[in-house]
């Protein structure tokens, strides 16, 4: 079994609230120097950034997860993450697709950088990532088996854009097997309110917007393979 130091919530400076140094290179420098094992940079609504992250992160030897931090129609944040950089570029052009079209204006919302493998930027993204996409949250057992991903509700103890708070209660037919607290002390108080939750892995992360904001390596998975597959069917696997 591999104890495997986490963060699976960080945002690169394609989400417009990330900072101009969120390069994929710069997150994955800063993740080595935390001592992180495992990382997964999950922008609003986009993997675009998810390929430059996996070439940094195989010359740091750190476990990238090509992930997005999902919007649904019901403004639930969800992160959706895979094994296979394909199958996160798949769900990307199928969530484009999707997305509320709004071009960004860079004086509001901040830009949308799109990198390369040397760490340039190459592109932009010209429309809003963090508007809400036109995906309902009860789809996404459906999707995320068509697509070979898993998700998981985003920091649902907070008051804004999480599965608590927007819809108030866990759907019956969810299948969910991980849900991410910002603060895992109000496990037990939530589980009381939603005993599915006794029945999910519960993971914690950064959601970093900045590089200093990135976690130490205090949060731990535990694996049976060393790997991106090891780690997907970690956070799936039956409580």
């Amino acid at each position: 079994m591999h104890k495997l130091a986490y963060d699976l919530h960080i945002h690169s400076c394609l989400s417009p609230c990330g900072d101009k140094d969120m390069t994929p290179g710069n997150i994955v420098a800063m993740s080595k120097l935390k001592n992180l094992d495992v990382i997964a940079v999950t922008d609003h609504n986009s993997c675009k950034n998810c390929a430059p992250v996996l070439k940094w992160a195989d010359e740091y030897d750190i476990i990238a997860i090509p992930g997005m931090e999902l919007t649904t129609r019901e403004e639930v944040h969800v992160l959706c993450l895979f094994s296979e950089l394909s199958d996160a570029m798949n769900f990307d052009a199928y969530v484009y697709d999707k997305l509320i079209k709004v071009t960004n204006n860079e004086s509001v919302f901040g830009p949308q950088d799109i990198c390369d493998n040397e760490d340039n930027v190459s592109g932009s993204e010209p429309y809003l990532l963090i508007n809400a996409t036109n995906i309902a949250f009860d789809e996404l057992d459906r999707l995320m088996g068509e697509f070979g991903g898993i998700y998981i509700p985003a920091h649902i103890d907070k008051n804004s854009n999480s599965l608590l708070y927007n819809l108030g209660f866990i759907p019956p037919e969810a299948g969910f097997r991980t849900a991410e607290l910002a603060d895992p002390a109000k496990y037990e108080s939530l589980a009381a309110l939603h005993p599915y939750l006794t029945k999910c892995n519960i993971i914690s992360d950064s959601d970093a917007h900045y590089l200093g904001h990135i976690n130490e390596a205090r949060n731990f998975l535990y694996c049976t393979d060393k790997s991106r597959k090891g780690v997907i069917e970690a956070l799936s696997a039956v409580k």
